[in-house]
């Protein structure tokens, strides 16, 4: 997906902001917190419970992993308040005078099938639901299926049923199938929230771990015109 020209006055929604409006969906976000220091850093990752990943908020910086924004399988909260101090000393002598709002603290997910579950609005064709594989594969492959809202259970479903990738969802060489139906609820939550919320013109939901039960959703990118 592509930022639009800054003239269009769009922004994307700091991911703290990003998770709640998730969340007023009953959709499943992944716990965490947002640190201001490094020992909020580390009471986030004591209260979470290790291992957790720190990324950075700005709204200047949708993609966190590409500047270096991002840690993953923080240990301990002593690592946690170390990797703190390490992004922002990445980052502080950033050339554009980032705005940084602190560094979102999370749990760490348990292992699964990356998939993605987005939007994108279309100027005369309005909001169109997308499902596929997630993480690095969604632009590697381009494997997705496409749904003009209203999204029944149903359809959902039927979208990742056309996925190639499907088998990896029902059960691939043994391994135990995921939980399509957590899968369509985020989907037709996505849709809901396409319908009543017009000035959103982009979501980005990727990766959501599917599991044997449920999913959850460890990043969240939404793009609003204002």
């Amino acid at each position: 997906m592509t930022t639009p020209p800054a003239a269009d006055r769009t922004r994307w929604l700091p991911e703290p902001e990003a998770l709640h409006l998730l969340a007023d969906y009953n959709l499943p976000v992944i716990a965490h917190r947002l640190a201001a220091t490094p020992e909020e850093a580390a009471q986030a990752a004591r209260n979470l419970g290790c291992p957790v990943v720190l990324k950075v908020v700005s709204p200047e910086i949708p993609h966190k992993s590409d500047v270096g924004g991002v840690r993953l399988n923080v240990a301990t909260p002593e690592e946690a308040a170390a990797a703190f101090t390490t992004i922002l000393d990445r980052l502080t002598p950033h050339p554009s005078r980032l705005t940084i709002q602190g560094i979102l603290v999370a749990k760490m997910a348990a292992p699964g099938t990356e998939v993605i579950v987005g939007m994108v609005r279309d100027p005369q064709f309005g909001p169109a639901v997308m499902v596929g594989l997630g993480g690095i594969f969604v632009e590697l492959y381009k494997d997705v299926a496409f749904r003009l809202p209203p999204l029944s259970p149903g359809e959902a479903r039927a979208m990742l049923g056309e996925l190639k990738a499907a088998p990896l969802l029902t059960g691939y060489r043994g391994q135990p199938p995921r939980d399509l139906d957590a899968l369509a609820a985020c989907a037709c939550a996505v849709a809901r929230i396409a319908a009543e919320h017009p000035g959103i013109q982009e979501i980005d939901l990727n990766p959501i771990i599917a599991h044997e039960q449920g999913c959850m959703i460890v990043d969240a990118k939404i793009l609003v015109h204002e």
